[in-house]
């Protein structure tokens, strides 16, 4: 069998049956477990949900984050973090093969549920099957909110400058 050119020989395309079946369970008992979260837990969860307070053109603006932990707005595909003072915008997508990204609440990093690639917060890479690190948006600080601008996006391998500079500092 001839190797494939993105290295992954061993990635299915698609989920299998047997696959479906495995994770099935494991969805199932996970919203029951949310269900029976009292409020106070839910509140103190580094990981919610989130929507663009403002969209105009492809400028999308946040609220910042009371405190450390991300945030997911699934329909603009943008995870937001706010940690150690500062402040990312990422795609939600693995840059290994665009895989809904997970925040892991226990170790404080990002992994990929499909390769187990792992992140930081920051979103540098540690291990995994991806070669580099989380793609990065352009983020701007107006006033209490976050501006991610969806246009200018940022490959840690490709554009090492814009990468690093898309970051903002709170205090």
């Amino acid at each position: 069998m001839p190797r494939s050119t993105d290295g992954c020989d061993a990635c299915p395309i698609a989920p299998t049956r047997r696959d479906f079946l495995r994770d099935v369970p494991v969805a199932i008992a996970a919203i029951v477990a949310s269900l029976g979260l009292s409020r106070n837990a839910a509140a103190q969860m580094p990981v919610s949900w989130t929507t663009a307070i403002k969209s105009v053109n492809a400028a999308r603006t946040f609220p910042i984050p009371p405190a450390d932990g991300a945030q997911i707005d699934k329909k603009n595909e943008i995870i937001l973090v706010r940690w150690q003072q500062s402040m990312y915008a990422f795609n939600l997508s693995c840059p290994h093969q665009n895989t809904a990204l997970r925040w892991d609440a226990n170790t404080h990093r990002f992994q990929c549920p499909k390769h187990h690639s792992r992140y930081e917060p920051n979103g540098t890479f540690i291990d995994g099957r991806a070669t580099r690190g989380m793609d990065r948006l352009t983020i701007a600080l107006d006033g209490a909110n976050i501006t991610v601008d969806l246009d200018h996006m940022h490959k840690q391998d490709v554009d090492p400058a814009g990468w690093a500079a898309a970051v903002v500092h709170i205090p």
